[in-house]
């Protein structure tokens, strides 16, 4: 969690590790967001601003190491050089990429402290270019910054928002809707620290109930007392977290979304990475960036397409593997991949045998189900193989082709039930 510094430029505050953590996070979303976007070779640009909330100063020192570790906005713009590299190093024609920033905070000293990093870092002679430093707070900035996107991208603004909050109450769920009902193509990346907010939480002088409506979920617990709670949940804190999650992801109004939690140096989750978006690949390439740094993140819920069916919702468990999770969360490694390609498969079939003879595409599967599943697609198309190879459902692409591996599924694929398939099919009994 980013806290308020006192910035000096000659020793930097400390910073956390799990901080460290969430800027690799971002820096690989953005390299390979970026990649997703321009993999047509027929594109020669593409438009995006990047805007960091609640930037700093953009400097600090390891707590631990007291090596000097840059922030966020340093971050975003090595991300998006890496990016041009890589996506202009085999092109016969170079695409441009027409990057804007905006990087926001209140405090006078971080502002200052971030333009001497900037010049440091060479990127000073940007500043008021196409880099945009406000000493603000974040709120008072929204409309100027939507309004410069639009009239920058009138047909598809896209924008990604870091929103990296001092705590769990400085971006309320209507200020995540307005940004979403401006822009079409814009995502937010929003760090909400559900331990603090758990620590504080009590009933008396209504004091849970202000907190709920400063961060716009007033219904969250149902009109449920925190000492009822305690008293009648198997898992008071995590009834309270699932109650809050399913709130604030409705009041946020996001079609998609990936709320999974930092792992701490304790091994669990003191905060959500919470990824909103307008799109199903976004989401995907954010669940790709989860999976392959997955010592770093944890989740507390199921393997399979019911993964916010948590403790306090659904007490009667027939799964080892799930009641381990309430132990010890979910980890994104290979344990928990095969776990969800064997629960996929069983819970696939069904949902195929809801659409009758035609099937479904895979984009339409995905993107149906993506949001209550921790899997990403490639691991959606591992679950789909097996099913494959045990004639359960036949994948034919367009041209009427049968797919035969997991890695070849696109899209526009069609997955049909198999009439191959056992009448008993157990996948399709359950």
């Amino acid at each position: 969690m980013k806290k308020h510094y006192g910035w000096n430029p000659i020793s930097p505050p400390d910073v956390d590790q799990h901080s460290i953590v969430k800027h690799e996070i971002i820096r690989s979303y953005l390299i390979k967001y970026v990649q997703t976007l321009t993999s047509s070779h027929l594109q020669d640009e593409l438009k995006l601003t990047l805007i960091d909330g609640f930037s700093g100063g953009g400097i600090y020192q390891h707590k631990v190491t007291k090596e000097t570790v840059y922030g966020s906005p340093i971050v975003m713009l090595e991300a998006i050089k890496e990016a041009d590299f890589l996506i202009n190093q085999k092109r016969l024609k170079k695409l441009a990429l027409n990057v804007d920033y905006f990087f926001i905070d209140k405090d006078k000293m971080a502002c200052d402290s971030l333009k001497n990093v900037l010049k440091d870092k060479g990127y000073y002679d940007l500043i008021d270019k196409s880099i945009f430093i406000h000493q603000s707070v974040f709120d008072k900035q929204i409309d100027n910054i939507t309004t410069f996107i639009s009239r920058k991208s009138p047909r598809s603004p896209r924008a990604i928002f870091l929103l990296d909050q001092y705590g769990y109450k400085d971006v309320p769920t209507s200020l995540i809707r307005k940004i979403f009902a401006s822009l079409k193509n814009a995502e937010v990346i929003l760090t909400f620290n559900v331990d603090a907010l758990l620590t504080y939480a009590t009933d008396k002088k209504g004091g849970m109930q202000k907190m709920l409506n400063q961060i716009g979920t007033p219904h969250a617990l149902r009109g449920r007392s925190i000492e009822e709670i305690k008293n009648s949940e198997k898992n008071s804190m995590l009834f309270i977290q699932s109650c809050l999650h399913q709130d604030l992801i409705k009041n946020c109004n996001a079609p998609y979304y990936t709320p999974f939690f930092i792992r701490s140096s304790n091994g669990y989750g003191d905060y959500w990475l919470i990824h909103l978006s307008q799109h199903p690949r976004a989401h995907d390439v954010m669940k790709q960036i989860h999976w392959q740094k997955n010592n770093h993140f944890i989740h507390y819920g199921n393997a399979g397409l019911d993964m916010f069916s948590m403790a306090g919702y659904v007490p009667e468990r027939d799964s080892a593997y799930t009641k381990q999770i309430e132990l010890d969360g979910y980890h994104f490694d290979d344990i928990a991949e095969k776990e969800s390609v064997k629960v996929l498969s069983h819970q696939i079939p069904a949902l195929i045998h809801k659409h009758g003879h035609d099937g479904i595409t895979f984009a339409e599967l995905f993107s149906n189900t993506c949001n209550n599943s921790p899997a990403s697609s490639e691991i959606y198309k591992k679950a789909i193989n097996e099913l494959v190879g045990s004639k359960e459902v036949n994948v034919t692409s367009p041209d009427g082709k049968n797919r035969q591996s997991f890695n070849t599924i696109h899209d526009k694929d069609r997955i049909i039930i198999s009439s191959q398939r056992s009448l008993f099919t157990p996948s399709l009994l359950r």
